[in-house]
């Protein structure tokens, strides 16, 4: 298996990064609060935008668009 390691600190890698943010997390913010990528020395946080960028956070569109991208949560409650 090929692990690209995005954040050294931490361990994580794209792959986990895409994991997250198929979850819902589309801000490196978002992903720091899953994982902890870009918490420690921050050197990971432009190739974490970079992955977001390319499309991994499929609810980027909709909130773009202004709609809500927590619909599930929404109907829970």
């Amino acid at each position: 298996m090929n692990r690209v390691f995005v954040c050294s600190c931490f361990g994580i890698t794209e792959q986990q990064v895409k994991k997250h943010a198929a979850d819902g997390a589309c801000t490196p913010r978002q992903i720091a609060s899953a994982c902890k990528a870009g918490t420690d020395c921050g050197s990971c946080v432009r190739r974490i935008q970079a992955i977001l960028g390319r499309g991994a956070c499929p609810r980027r569109e909709s909130a773009d668009q202004g709609e809500s991208v927590f619909t599930e949560l929404e109907e829970a409650a």
